[in-house]
């Protein structure tokens, strides 16, 4: 009896440790957590990651793209069997990314998270010297690149005439061509400044694009204090459009009519001054006004343009926009639509541009790219251009033109950088903009050289 036993008892345990064996065997490892990198310096870094059950070692893959469709040599599925590893032979002011898998002889996990990293120093590669407008013109599908400028920048021979000249084919007065810039009475103009960016413009063969008939904060101050009724103010916001519109016919090629007619919050018409003393059609007068003006002169090609900022991110200004588009559109007095696209490093995302930008597409609209800058230290966390900022702003900046760059050639207008140097950009200390710091969000250092989001640019066009 006892020898019966203890047979049944062994293989009992037989059994077990066969079982256990098994399992064990048939157990999916899990994915490991990659972490951020630590000891950065101009040659390399530590790869860190946590430990997975039962894995034996680990695979790490390093490179130079977030797709890893490339390596660093002798990273390609390095195998390590500590939970870190010191990633040497790389160069300085460089943007890298590794992940790692975990390995158990013949078992091998998913890949864990991408993680990103810009070495230290610099890369001592140049940033590509190529014109913008000249690599655009190349294309298939051209567009025009354009720059939002002042009238004491177009100094022939100064730096930002020169850089002008080069690189753009289309401006946009930053703020000399508002209302309350040219209307200085009712019936009395001042067109100095205005005539000047224009004169400039067709002197040298740039695209003009006209910014803006009406806005809310460019209203001049003998409208707002305007005491005559609501339909003789009406009058005096038709005779401006249409006095502005035929003293510059065949000159300026489009105009943004109405500029940020809708709310932040809530999907509503901004309560402006318009919207109280014009009322809710008001922006459909405007472009029905510019229209006629523009058939009167005879300049039949002028396009007309609705502008906003935010939406791609919010949604419901984006639903309200397009509202009014299909109102404009039923009465065929638009041509396009301006997306601002005052934009950071990290937002919005490329699937939100895409979306918002086919819904203009959808509708058989010109789209106008029109305010474009890219913050990158909206949240003051900076107090220098870093490396790693400076890259992924380039990343932006090349994904933002490659997303306007693959719209049909029947969509495409423009794509305007909002202003030249970074020292001069409206972002940095922006009361408006809730800014409270320093920011470098264009194309160009305070030294008018090219920054690595110029080089971004003409990648985004490959």
């Amino acid at each position: 009896m006892k020898i019966k036993y203890l047979l049944m008892l062994i293989c009992l345990v037989f059994l077990n440790a066969c079982s256990k064996d098994d399992n064990e065997e048939a157990s999916i490892l899990e994915t490991p957590v990659a972490n951020p990198a630590k000891d950065i310096n101009d040659n390399g870094f530590k790869a860190k990651w946590n430990y997975v059950s039962n894995s034996k070692s680990y695979l790490l893959d390093v490179s130079a793209s977030e797709d890893f469709a490339t390596f660093i040599p002798n990273y390609n599925a390095k195998e390590v069997t500590d939970l870190n590893e010191v990633v040497v032979g790389l160069t300085g002011g460089t943007q890298y990314f590794y992940r790692v898998r975990a390995k158990s002889d013949t078992q091998i996990s998913d890949y864990s998270n991408v993680i990103s990293i810009v070495t230290t120093g610099s890369s001592g590669i140049p940033e590509d010297p190529a014109f913008l407008k000249v690599k655009v013109n190349q294309l298939a599908n051209p567009f025009f690149v354009g720059m939002a400028i002042k009238a004491s920048q177009l100094t022939n021979g100064s730096p930002y005439d020169v850089i002008l000249k080069n690189e753009f084919s289309s401006i946009s007065a930053e703020y000399e061509m508002k209302m309350d810039q040219i209307s200085t009475a009712s019936g009395v103009y001042n067109w100095t400044t205005a005539d000047k960016i224009v004169a400039y413009g067709n002197a040298n063969n740039i695209n003009v694009h006209g910014h803006a008939l009406v806005w809310h904060n460019a209203v001049p101050q003998w409208l707002k204090d305007f005491s005559g009724t609501d339909a003789e103010f009406a009058a005096e916001v038709k005779k401006y459009i249409t006095v502005v519109v035929t003293h510059y016919a065949g000159k300026v090629k489009s105009w943004d009519v109405v500029n940020e007619a809708v709310d932040d919050n809530g999907g509503t018409m901004r309560n402006t001054i318009f919207l109280q003393r014009m009322g809710p059609n008001y922006v459909k007068d405007c472009f029905q006004w510019a229209r006629n003006a523009a058939i009167a002169a005879g300049d039949t090609s002028l396009l007309l343009f609705y502008n906003d900022y935010a939406t791609s991110t919010n949604i419901a200004k984006q639903d309200k926009v397009f509202s009014i588009v299909d109102d404009l559109k039923t009465s065929n007095v638009i041509d396009g639509l301006g997306f601002q696209m005052h934009n950071t490093y990290l937002s919005p995302t490329k699937a939100q541009i895409e979306t918002d930008l086919k819904r203009a597409v959808a509708k058989g609209l010109k789209i106008h790219v029109s305010e474009l800058d890219i913050q990158v230290n909206q949240f003051n966390d900076i107090s220098s251009f870093t490396n790693e900022r400076r890259l992924a702003q380039k990343e932006k900046y090349k994904e933002m033109v490659k997303i306007y760059n693959s719209l049909p050639a029947a969509n495409k207008y423009a794509l305007t950088i909002w202003g030249m140097k970074d020292n001069e950009s409206w972002i940095p200390y922006s009361t408006e903009l809730n800014h409270p710091g320093n920011d470098w969000p264009l194309l160009y250092d305070s030294n008018f050289a090219v920054k690595s989001s110029h080089t971004g640019f003409l990648e985004g066009l490959n």
